[in-house]
């Protein structure tokens, strides 16, 4: 079996286009296991899910990301849901808040369509992936509010804000930010963070890790994360690699030795 779970990544992205088949097919070969695709938009989701019925290490999940919040369908959450009927769809997500650019939606948009998805997560018994940046009081408020299973990705919180979002028995998803140089919150987090509830993601094709930065990320990189982990907490790279997949596996109830058929 291997042992990387890739807890989130998009290969629905552009920056995939002339290699994505070659790239996926090469992924067990290279250790990794099992990558979980997460959709950001409804175009964007329905590739997640064709990507999953493509691959047999490959699940999806489904959901708007905030940047995606203005001028939706009137049916979007019934979209989302049709998407969510095919059992390799094990996540709502990536869902969230993002007030960054002042021209990304208006904050009460994005509030409302990331709590109707909370919603919809709930009623489906699905966990959530969390976007969340530059809006940590106002996720956090809306996670109180719902309570929902899920993973926080990316992370960029306090240890005191990791410790909430544990307390409230989610996850924490760790991904190339924490090799960058002069990164102090993300290496505090990884030291700080239970391992039970430490998940790893690339997010490629975004966030390379070092030496990377800057080019197109890819599940095989994850190494580069998990050696920076791994060291932090003093235990091995295959170590973290085992733990990581089973907190994954047991996040969006995956059986990890024997892969749902296409």
């Amino acid at each position: 079996m291997n042992a990387i779970f890739d807890s989130h990544a998009h290969y629905d992205d552009a920056a995939f286009d002339e290699d994505r088949d070659r790239l996926l097919s090469l992924m067990p070969s290279l250790g990794v296991g099992h990558i979980l695709n997460a959709g950001a938009s409804l175009r964007s989701s329905q590739t997640s899910v064709e990507l999953a019925k493509r691959y047999p290490f490959v699940y999806a999940a489904c959901g708007i990301h905030p940047e995606e919040a203005s001028g939706l369908p009137s049916d979007y959450l019934g979209q989302i849901e049709a998407l969510c009927a095919y059992p390799k769809v094990r996540a709502i997500g990536e869902i969230g808040l993002d007030y960054h650019y002042e021209d990304m939606a208006p904050k009460t948009v994005q509030q409302e369509l990331f709590a109707n998805q909370l919603a919809l997560a709930n009623r489906l018994h699905l966990p959530v992936i969390v976007h969340d940046r530059e809006a940590h009081g106002d996720v956090m408020a809306l996670l109180r509010r719902y309570r929902p299973r899920g993973v926080v990705h990316c992370f960029s919180g306090s240890v005191e804000m990791m410790r909430e979002v544990v307390s409230l028995g989610m996850y924490i998803g760790l991904g190339g930010a924490v090799t960058f140089k002069n990164a102090r919150v993300p290496v505090e987090v990884a030291g700080a963070v239970p391992l039970d509830r430490l998940l790893l993601e690339t997010d490629a094709p975004y966030m390379s890790p070092a030496p990377f930065r800057g080019k197109r990320c890819d599940s095989s990189l994850i190494r580069y994360t998990g050696e920076v982990i791994a060291r932090i907490r003093g235990i091995s790279i295959d170590e973290l690699f085992r733990i990581t997949a089973a907190n994954a596996a047991r996040l969006f109830d995956i059986n990890l030795e024997e892969p749902i058929p296409l």
